[in-house]
């Protein structure tokens, strides 16, 4: 089996620095992303870090010609870790049809390639909002899959599907589904981390743009939750131990451990934390006081989720390392050099 991986979305937050864990494995990567989310900065990130540089196709995935053309240029590659795709809840429900083409037309064609190889592994992006509001915490594996509360949601849900039915009909495709909680921090070395593009979706990249000066305040969406302080609940992985679990469930795939050739495994630290116990865990990890206000509830957020990690942690032999200071405090040092290169280069 050919060392080499693709990565889609290779040069995206987590898709970066799994690239870093492949190749500091001995993998060779091969990425496919077309910068409509990064930057090929990222790339030049990747390489200082491994001193080796990536294979880098800017190629459309929604193009069906293109993809086929990518898998007669590397014949040898059999091997997918497929991070591409749009990911904004509220952009999702503003432009439905972007997300489905985006989201599953890629995931179709790639699939469709895969089918014709001998041997194929998959590795598929997916998340905890497949389960919307579980019944039970910390959330299994068996929690029922719920109704999507947005398109992005339900592309997911989808996605594992398709994933499933190819399995189902192809015993020579073996697939792992990581439903991910949410990933933050940054690469120790500062060389890489989460760089939105626009109005920050997620909590921690608008903590440290308001921390740095570049947005006035934080807002925390409600604090009438039933919850110790009335502030949503939530799983807050560091994204190096999230890179890490997708080197070892790509090493399960070709040694052929798994039980069955489609799995499904949470990524969590199995503990939920607050937004004001993330709030102060920044404060106290990088000295930084953080303005922050509480507006009213946002449509669609539940109130809480953290994952059950038992079957990950023993299936995979993968457990969380780090905690949410030390995530928190490398995404401040990230936050500092991306401004600090921004102000260079205006110079």
């Amino acid at each position: 089996m050919s060392s080499k991986i693709l990565v889609t979305g290779g040069l995206g937050f987590i898709g970066s620095h799994t690239v870093v864990a492949l190749q500091e494995k001995g993998f060779e990567v091969v990425i496919i992303d077309n910068l409509s989310n990064s930057s090929l900065d990222v790339l030049a990130g990747i390489t200082k870090i491994t001193q080796k540089t990536p294979a880098f196709e800017n190629i459309e995935l929604r193009d069906k010609s293109q993809v086929k053309e990518f898998f007669e240029k590397y014949p040898e590659i059999d091997s997918v870790i497929h991070f591409a795709a749009s990911k904004a809840v509220g952009e999702s429900v503003e432009n439905p049809l972007l997300y489905y083409e985006n989201n599953l037309t890629t995931l179709t064609y790639l699939l469709q390639e895969l089918q014709q190889k001998k041997q194929a592994n998959f590795i598929f992006s997916s998340s905890c909002t497949v389960y919307g509001q579980a019944d039970q915490l910390p959330i299994t594996e068996d929690a029922p899959v719920k109704k999507a509360e947005s398109p992005y949601g339900n592309t997911k849900q989808i996605g594992e599907e398709i994933i499933a039915d190819t399995a189902k009909i192809n015993k020579n495709f073996k697939a792992i589904s990581l439903r991910y909680f949410n990933p933050i921090g940054a690469h120790p070395s500062a060389e890489i981390g989460e760089l939105p593009i626009g109005t920050p979706q997620n909590l921690v990249p608008f903590i440290t743009q308001t921390a740095i000066g570049k947005r006035k305040e934080l807002s925390v969406f409600g604090d009438d939750y039933p919850t110790e302080d009335g502030t949503c609940i939530r799983d807050y992985i560091h994204v190096m131990d999230l890179a890490q679990a997708h080197v070892i469930a790509m090493e399960r795939l070709r040694e052929q451990k798994e039980k069955s050739n489609y799995e499904v495994f949470n990524l969590g630290t199995g503990k939920g934390s607050s937004v004001l116990e993330v709030i102060n865990s920044f404060e106290r990890s990088t000295g930084q006081k953080l303005p922050y206000k509480i507006v009213d509830r946002r449509e669609g957020d539940i109130t809480a989720a953290y994952a059950d990690t038992e079957k990950a942690n023993k299936e995979l032999g993968w457990k969380t390392k780090r905690h949410l200071d030390e995530a928190l405090k490398s995404a401040w040092e990230w936050q500092k050099k991306v401004v600090k290169e921004e102000e260079e280069a205006a110079q």
